[in-house]
C-alpha cells in the first residue's frame, strides 16, 4: 500500500519567483521608476525589430538621463559567439546592469552574458553543466515576443554554431528583476514568429502535464486553464493582429507556462524540447517549428507511459471521451496536430524539407552526452531514432 501512494503523491518542490512583472499597454514607460540609479546599463537587442515598431525609440526615451550602451544583433537562436562580444564590451565599459529588449531569444543570450561576464573560465563552462552559476549582473527584460517565459524564470538556451550545438542552463541568478509586457508591442510580429510562440508555449505546458499522476489536481487544472486560453486565444490573434485582448491573453498564458508554478510537485518530460533543439542544431528550423514536430511523435511512441494523462487530456481539453483508451489518445494526438496545422504550423519532418536518413546523428549526441530522456529517463539515443523515423 505505501509503494502505491509514493507512486501517487506530490514530489517535493521549493518554489520561489520574485520577478516584478510590469503588465499592460504604455507600461514601458515605467522604465524609469524600475531601474536602479547611478548604473551604467547595455541594452541588448535582436535584429532591430524594436527600431521598426517603435519599441526602440519608447525605450530610449524613458532612459533619458541614464548612462547606457546598446548591443544589437542576438540571433533567434543566440550564438555564444555573439554574445561574448557583449561580455567584451561589457567589461570595457563597466556595465553593471542588463537590459533586454525582444523576444526569449534576446533574453535568453543576455542571461547567458550575465552570467558570462561574473565567470573566470571557459564560459562554454555555463550552458554544458561543467559548472554552476554563483553569480551574475542583475538584468530585465521587455518582452516583445510571447513564447519562451524567459521573462519570469532563470532558464536560458544557447547554440554555439562552430560545434554544431545547442545547450540550456538555468540558475536563480539570472532571473530578471522585473519584465515589462505591453502587449501592444506584439501587434507587429510577423504570423511565424506568432505561430511560434504559440506553439512554444503549448509544448511548454505538455512537457509538465503530459507524464503521469502524482496527485497534483491543482497544477493540472493549472496548466488545462493556459492550453484551453491558447487554443481559444491564438485563432482571434491570427484573424486580428491588433486585437489586444487577445495578444494579452496570449502574452499571458506564455508568461505562465514557464514560470514553474505549474512544474511544483509534477514529474516532467522534457524530451521534446531536447530533440528539438537538435533539429535546430543541425538544420537551423524554428524552434517552435521543431516541436510541433517531434511532440506528436513523442506522445504516440509513450503512449503506454503517457497513457492515463493522454487520456486526461483528450477530455478535458478536446472533449474526446468515446472509444477505447488507445484510440482516444489518437484522437488527442490527432486533435493536437490540427490545431497545430490550423494556425498554419507544419508537423512532419517531409514539410520542412528534412529525410529522416539526414537526422542519424541526433541520437548519438545523446549517446556522446550519456544523456537519455523523459520522465522515466527512458528514452534513450535508439528511441530517439524511432521517434525522429516517425516524424517523417
Amino acid at each position: 500500500m505505501e509503494e502505491r501512494l509514493l507512486k501517487v503523491r506530490m514530489q517535493n518542490f521549493t518554489y520561489q519567483n520574485a520577478v516584478k512583472i510590469v503588465f499592460g499597454k504604455d507600461s514601458i514607460a515605467q522604465l524609469p521608476e524600475l531601474l536602479p540609479q547611478n548604473l551604467k546599463i547595455m541594452i541588448t537587442y535582436g535584429g532591430g525589430s524594436i527600431k521598426k515598431n517603435g519599441v526602440y525609440d519608447q525605450v530610449v526615451k524613458a532612459l533619458k538621463g541614464f548612462d547606457f550602451v546598446e548591443f544589437g544583433g542576438i540571433e533567434a537562436n543566440p550564438q555564444f559567439e555573439t554574445c561574448m562580444k557583449a561580455v567584451e564590451i561589457i567589461k570595457k565599459e563597466n556595465v553593471s546592469f542588463l537590459l533586454a529588449v525582444g523576444g526569449g531569444s534576446v533574453l535568453d543570450g543576455t542571461k547567458f552574458i550575465a552570467a558570462a561576464v561574473e565567470y573566470k573560465g571557459d564560459a562554454w563552462d555555463i550552458p554544458t553543466g561543467k559548472v554552476t552559476v554563483e553569480t551574475a549582473l542583475p538584468l530585465a527584460s521587455i518582452m516583445t515576443l510571447p513564447a519562451t517565459g524567459s521573462e519570469m524564470n532563470g532558464n536560458s538556451v544557447i547554440s554555439r554554431k562552430e560545434i554544431g550545438e545547442k545547450r540550456a542552463f538555468a540558475s536563480e541568478f539570472v532571473y530578471p528583476k522585473f519584465s515589462i509586457l505591453d502587449p501592444v508591442t506584439t501587434f507587429s510580429l510577423p504570423k511565424r514568429q506568432t505561430v511560434n510562440g504559440i506553439v512554444d508555449t503549448f509544448v511548454h505546458v505538455c512537457e509538465q502535464y503530459m507524464t503521469y499522476d502524482v496527485n497534483t489536481p491543482l497544477q493540472d487544472r493549472q496548466a488545462e486553464a493556459i492550453l484551453h486560453t491558447v487554443i481559444e486565444e491564438a485563432p482571434k490573434v491570427l484573424k486580428d493582429p491588433n486585437d489586444y485582448d487577445a495578444r494579452a491573453n496570449i502574452m499571458w498564458s506564455a508568461t505562465h507556462g514557464l514560470n514553474l508554478a505549474i512544474s511544483c510537485g509534477v514529474v516532467m518530460d522534457w524530451s521534446t524540447h531536447m530533440i528539438g533543439h537538435e533539429l535546430t542544431a543541425a538544420f537551423g528550423l524554428d524552434h517552435g517549428k521543431s516541436l510541433a514536430v517531434i511532440m506528436p511523435s513523442v506522445f504516440r511512441y509513450k503512449a503506454d507511459k503517457k497513457g492515463d494523462k493522454l487520456v486526461q487530456y483528450a477530455n478535458r481539453i478536446w472533449g474526446i471521451t468515446e472509444g477505447s483508451k488507445e484510440e482516444i489518445i489518437e484522437k488527442a494526438v490527432v486533435k493536437t496536430v490540427e490545431f497545430f496545422e490550423s494556425i498554419g504550423m507544419k508537423t512532419k519532418l517531409s514539410d520542412y524539407g528534412i529525410e529522416v536518413k539526414d537526422c542519424k546523428n541526433i541520437p548519438a549526441v545523446f549517446e556522446k552526452r550519456g544523456v537519455v530522456l523523459g520522465e522515466h529517463s527512458d528514452i534513450k539515443p535508439q528511441d530517439v531514432d524511432k521517434i525522429i523515423a516517425m516524424s517523417a
